[in-house]
This record gives C-alpha cells, sequence and structure tokens, in this order.
C-alpha cells in the first residue's frame, strides 16, 4: 500500500515510524525537536495521539481507574492522560514541519471527534492502538475515510484480529497493515515471539509490521529478517528530558543505528537466488574439477593414480569421475592439464 509518497510491503524498504506519544512533555519546542531528530535518525514518518482526557477516559478515583502494575503505578487514568495528551491545536503546525522535511506525520485517533479533527489535516493514515483493536465502531468509523489503516495486535486473540481486519475492510479501509505488538512498557524480549510475524502475514494476507516496546534494536532486525515491513518505536530527544514515555523511547542515536542496521539486512536479505552471483566469478574458478596429475600417453588408461579432483575448477566437473575412469586416453596429456572429453577415448558422456 502507499503512505503518502512512499510505498509499504514486501520488495519495498522497511517504513519506520518514530512514535512521539507524550514525549513532547506539554511543549511545542520539544515536538519539534523530536520531529526534527527523527528526519535525521532516518526515520520515514512520525506518529502524534489524538485524544483528550475527556475522550479517552473519565475523571474517576475509583479503583478501576487507578494504574497498577506498569511504570505509571500511582496516576489515575485521567491523571496520566492530562500529561501525555498532546494540544490539538499544534497537530496541524506539526504536521506541516513534518511534511516540509519530507516525513509523513500521522496519528492515533482514539475516537470519532479525533477522527474528524484528523481529516481537517488530512493526514496519509491512521493508527489503531492495541488496546482500541476491539473498538469496532472506531475503526470503522476510521475506515469510511478509505484511508489506510495500520493496526497494533498487542493482546489481541486470532479472532479478534480477524474482526477488526473484517471491520475496516467492510468500510471501506484502503488498506490494512497489522503491527505484532507487546503491550508492556517496556516489552521484556521473551515476551516478543517474533514468529508470529509471518504466521499473521500468511493468516490475513497483508503487510505485517512490528510495534515495539523493547529497549533493544536487535529485536526490529529480527523482526525483518521475519517479514516486518514496518517498524515503530517510542522516540524522545534524550531520555533524560523525562516524559510519561521517555523510559521506554530511543533516543536519536539508537534509532538511527536501528535504521541502518535494517538498511544493511535488507541488502543481505535480498532475494530468492540459485547459482553464483557476479560476485563469485573468481571463486567459481576455485570449484574442484578433473585434472591429470600424471603425464598421459594416448591409449593409456585414464586411473586413481594419474587424475584428481583438485582445485581450480577448469576440468569436468567431480560427477564425471566415474565416467571416465578406467577409460583410455585419446592423446597426450601432459601433466597439469583439466582434462576434457576430448581426452577422453569413448566417453559415457552425460550432460
Amino acid at each position: 500500500m502507499q503512505i503518502g509518497q512512499k510505498f509499504v510491503g514486501q520488495g519495498y524498504p522497511t517504513y519506520f515510524i518514530a512514535e512521539m506519544s507524550g514525549n513532547h512533555a506539554k511543549k511545542f519546542d520539544e515536538a519539534v525537536a523530536i520531529i526534527k531528530a527523527a528526519k535525521e535518525a532516518g526515520a520515514d514518518a512520525v506518529k502524534l495521539q489524538t485524544y483528550t482526557p475527556d475522550t479517552i477516559t473519565i475523571k474517576c478515583d475509583s479503583d478501576y481507574f487507578q494504574i497498577k502494575g506498569s511504570i505509571w503505578d500511582g496516576d489515575t487514568l485521567y491523571d496520566l492522560y492530562s500529561k501525555a495528551y498532546m494540544p490539538w491545536e499544534w497537530q496541524p503546525k506539526l504536521k506541516k514541519i513534518a511534511n516540509d522535511l519530507g516525513l509523513d506525520l500521522f496519528s492515533s485517533p482514539f475516537d470519532r471527534t479525533a477522527v474528524d479533527f484528523l481529516e481537517s489535516m488530512d493526514v496519509p493514515a491512521y493508527k489503531i492502538a492495541s488496546c482500541e483493536l476491539l473498538d469496532l465502531p472506531l475503526i470503522r468509523y476510521a475506515a469510511r475515510t478509505g484511508k489506510p489503516i495500520i493496526m497494533s495486535t498487542g493482546m489481541a486473540s486470532l479472532d479478534e484480529i480477524g474482526e477488526a481486519m473484517e471491520a475496516a475492510y467492510s468500510s471501506g479501509a484502503r488498506g490494512i497493515i497489522l503491527l505484532k505488538c507487546t503491550s508492556s512498557y517496556p516489552a521484556p524480549l521473551e515476551s516478543m515471539n517474533l514468529r508470529t510475524i509471518p504466521k499473521i502475514a500468511e493468516t490475513f494476507k497483508v503487510p505485517v509490521g512490528l510495534s515495539d516496546h523493547t529497549m533493544s534494536s536487535i529485536v526490529p532486525v529480527a523482526a525483518v529478517c521475519l517479514g516486518a515491513c514496518v517498524i515503530e518505536k517510542h522516540f524522545a530527544v534524550s531520555r533524560s528530558h523525562h516524559s510519561c514515555d521517555s523510559e521506554f523511547s530511543l533516543e536519536p542515536s539508537e534509532f538511527k543505528s536501528m535504521v541502518d542496521a535494517v538498511r544493511l539486512v535488507e541488502k543481505a536479505l535480498g532475494g530468492i537466488h540459485y547459482g553464483g552471483t557476479d560476485q563469485e566469478t573468481v571463486a567459481k574458478g576455485h570449484r574442484r574439477s578433473l585434472f591429470v596429475v600424471e603425464n598421459i600417453k594416448a591409449g593409456e588408461v585414464l586411473t586413481e593414480k594419474n587424475i584428481r579432483s583438485i582445485r581450480p575448477g577448469n576440468g569436468l566437473l567431480p560427477k564425471y569421475w566415474d565416467d571416465v575412469l578406467g577409460k583410455k586416453a585419446a592423446c597426450d596429456i601432459p601433466r597439469g592439464t583439466p582434462l576434457k572429453w576430448e581426452h577422453v577415448l569413448e566417453p559415457k558422456r552425460i550432460v
């Protein structure tokens, strides 16, 4: 599929998304700095999140709304989202800055009003977050825009992914990308289960990527080796600029190292190819072949003593050893001569 000016899928360069999330820390200049740093680090797109505390939850201190078992322990959902959300009036300005730098910019909407707002910005795609994958009405509403839909699959069962796919396709999504995701912040390596990536691609017949919350750059490399064509990583100018998401975000140098590593892997993965490459021309000459290793007179029998399989590869292939052994020489053959069919009297020629 196409996002902005770039094609995304197998056979195209991996598409890198720098997730800003709450790393702007409510400072517009910090958001701009993140976009500029993402460009320098090799990102293809910057992703925002479009919500307010009141569009994503309610202000309530009851136990249901207390955050437990994560890096945000002690906050209520409303308090966390109050600190993390990005003012909506920034987002059109940030999109222009990103576009002027050659970056795509889109967002995760968390309700219909966010979709409407992002449509007014003409974003090139929509990202459905893992926790919203079960919100089929939201998926349908975003899909009706006709834009590509990227959906994270963290926590979702196979059936739940299928339901989200059906909701998007039936409502007019122009294309779908599924991201393997572990919804843990940060995510431990043993929770990643990257072998799921090719299975998702096989099952749903769509491009698959990785939304990665580990602190590793090796995980995206492994994901690309398994077929991932999109990598999304949380991105911050510096983890020392403390924000609600900085703890599990990559800094620019780390993001760039990840991109560079993937680009090298893409070159090495290449395509399916058998036989020699142009670079192997010299090496082909070092294959083994049949050579005359003692002077042989015409009519003399070819034996294990006067012919051998050795390097270089200028003579008959070693697979013809049994076909020439015991045959007579058709002419005098000096030592060091690569054995050819014309040297063999009445050879059993197998092509």
